[in-house]
């Protein structure tokens, strides 16, 4: 039986998040983790983050939100990290076991070593909040240039060219990706890579057929069913987008997820997940009650 973790994303509200070093006399001392700690039998995990947080830390877990869940195997045990992102606490984070500890940013050089389980989890960090998914096909070329432009200086950092029926298609993506690419912002293509994106974003139906990822950029993939995302995690995607949770206009008559439905199926997936069908930024917290990683959104994204 694997051994149960509950593991910290404790975040400040600039993005920076503690790392804790692991201290003489314990297995990896001097390697660098998330803070947290063993969950006990019976224990509910988000209670023994809670009580690790506060024996090694001294802070208070004020609110919390269920993240991804990895397993990793070590060469003494194998353990099951379920992860939170901690954005609420009270008190310092003072080091309570003669640990030590720093606060670290995405972007700048990663304390090292870090301990294997922990490294991949920092490139799902990496991720941001919002998804955001062209709709050129009714918004018309013209106004989403327009308006992606003005959410990319106010910080968009990642897209995805849909709009699969759209005549002008490969010139419209080439145009998002020149205009991404100029803030530094990141462009997955759906259904196929293109030349200069930086990933390939899947269909539900190509990803149920797909026998590896694809070999260059990020991948994700739609996904609408536990199934589906089971199959997005054992591909090693990079995300997946799941839903969709809430009636849209462009897809009337769907049958919706919920929240209380897309928090069972996203319920322990290794990867991030986000929510989708008819999203509004107004959503986000809802959405990481319910484990999402953040929204993907399209109309919610251009209003």
């Amino acid at each position: 039986m694997p051994l149960e973790v509950a593991a910290a994303v404790i975040q400040r509200p600039d993005g920076s998040f503690l790392l804790a070093q692991r201290p003489a006399g314990k297995v990896y001392a001097g390697w660098w983790e998330f803070p947290g700690g063993k969950v006990e039998a019976g224990e509910p995990a988000e209670a023994a983050l809670a009580r690790e947080l506060h024996e090694e830390l001294g802070i208070d877990v004020r609110t919390a939100y269920p993240w991804i869940t990895r397993l990793h195997v070590y060469a003494h045990a194998t353990v099951r990290l379920q992860f939170f992102k901690v954005v609420d606490w009270r008190g310092e984070p003072q080091p309570r076991e003669k640990q030590a500890i720093l606060w670290q940013r995405i972007g700048d050089p990663i304390a090292e070593p870090m301990l294997p389980a922990n490294a991949p989890v920092l490139a799902s960090l990496a991720l941001p909040r919002e998804y955001a998914v062209t709709d050129a096909e009714n918004l018309g070329l013209e106004f989403s240039l327009s308006q992606m432009a003005s959410r990319l200086e106010r910080g968009l950092k990642l897209i995805q060219v849909r709009d699969k029926n759209l005549p002008q298609r490969e010139k419209f993506a080439h145009a998002v990706i020149d205009l991404a690419h100029r803030h530094e912002a990141k462009v997955l293509i759906n259904g196929a890579p293109m030349p200069g994106g930086d990933g390939t974003h899947l269909t539900a139906q190509q990803l149920m057929v797909l026998k590896e990822r694809p070999k260059r950029g990020l991948a994700a993939a739609s996904c609408h069913t536990r199934e589906e995302l089971q199959r997005a995690m054992r591909l090693e995607l990079d995300f997946a987008v799941l839903g969709p949770v809430m009636p849209t206009a462009s897809h009337e008559g769907t049958a919706t997820l919920g929240w209380e439905r897309f928090a069972a199926i996203a319920r322990g997936a290794s990867i991030p997940v986000y929510a989708i069908g008819g999203m509004r930024p107004e959503n986000l917290e809802e959405a990481w009650r319910a484990g999402a990683h953040g929204l993907a959104m399209i109309s919610g994204s251009w209003r």
